[in-house]
């Protein structure tokens, strides 16, 4: 079934369309390497802005962007602002930071899909990281948060048609002194586990890039299990108002998304209950119906793992559904 197929398929239903199943242009998340940078201060002395612009270093920025429902290359924009209203930039202090137009996220090469810019330590970075000083409330003790937004759209698509999604990186001082940046978090594999079978490594990748993807019947149901990495929750420091500090173990959430099917449920993960205890990490994946197919279908599944500081890391995997 090609994609057109799909997407009429899915918009032909009379419900409200399931936000966990990709039907068109979608950016799905953003990375940053680094996500977070530290920078030592004296606060009982006034700081010198190039002083601390020049302890940081260049941050590349990068999307994941699906557009399952037509064959053709985007265009895209990064800028580079100040945090405005509903998460978007401040039109009154933005800058361009990279431009480009990328083949097929679907079935391009895979070098011809990436979409990235870099966040220089220059002027730019420094008068948006002023301007934002000047609303902060601590002063930029507790660090300051600022935005890239990712326009994107079809290379000769109307661009009132584009779509917007937004990152925040931040940039704290070293307090307390024992405070580190924050890494994008980690995992060692994904275990896919149908009923009364061995969990096997589910194959990372794209459908048009996997030679042999996990293939399933119609209407299984295929449990999902992120392993995490050893190092994937990190430890960290924050101040608090009394000027003592705090330590957190960071929590991790994953959001699940796929081209058809479904999923238990599409968010997994989060923070400690009441007991102490985290929460379950793994979904359950629904395959189409017989009666949805006419034949063999690879279903694209895309798993963003996220942690609460603007960490976030994804991975790309699919499943053959065989009527």
């Amino acid at each position: 079934m090609n994609r057109l197929g799909i997407t009429a398929l899915l918009l032909g239903c009379t419900s409200f369309p399931d936000p966990d199943v990709v039907i068109d242009l979608r950016p799905l998340a953003i990375t940053a390497t680094p996500p977070e940078q530290v920078v030592t201060v004296d606060p009982s002395a006034p700081q010198n802005p190039t002083e601390l612009l020049g302890q940081l270093v260049s941050a590349e920025v990068c999307a994941l962007v699906a557009d399952p429902a037509f064959e053709r290359r985007l265009r895209y924009r990064f800028t580079l602002c100040v945090y405005g209203d509903d998460a978007r930039c401040d039109p009154d202090i933005m800058a361009t930071i990279g431009t480009g137009v990328i083949e097929d996220p679907e079935i391009g090469p895979r070098m011809g899909t990436q979409m990235c810019a870099t966040i220089e330590p220059n002027g730019n970075l420094l008068g948006v990281l002023t301007e934002t000083l000047k609303d902060d409330a601590f002063a930029g003790l507790g660090g300051l948060d600022y935005l890239v937004q990712l326009t994107v759209g079809g290379e000769d698509a109307d661009p009132a048609l584009d779509e917007l999604a937004a990152k925040m990186l931040r940039v704290s001082p070293k307090i307390p002194v024992e405070r580190q940046a924050n890494l994008n978090p980690t995992l060692d594999r994904i275990e896919a586990e149908l009923e009364g079978r061995e969990p096997v490594e589910l194959p990372l990748g794209r459908c048009i890039d996997q030679v042999a993807p996990l293939e399933i019947a119609p209407n299984t149901r295929l449990e999902l299990h992120p392993i995490e990495a050893a190092t994937a929750r990190e430890t960290y420091v924050v101040p608090t108002i009394s000027g003592a500090s705090m330590m957190f173990t960071e929590s991790l959430t994953y959001q699940w998304l796929a081209s058809a099917g479904g999923f238990s449920r599409g968010s997994t993960g989060g923070t400690r209950d009441i007991a102490g205890n985290f929460p379950e990490l793994f979904t359950e994946y629904r395959a189409p119906t017989a009666g949805d197919l006419d034949g063999p279908l690879d279903v694209q599944l895309w798993i963003i793992q996220r942690d609460e500081r603007y960490g976030l890391t994804w991975y790309e995997s699919c499943v053959r559904i065989v009527p």
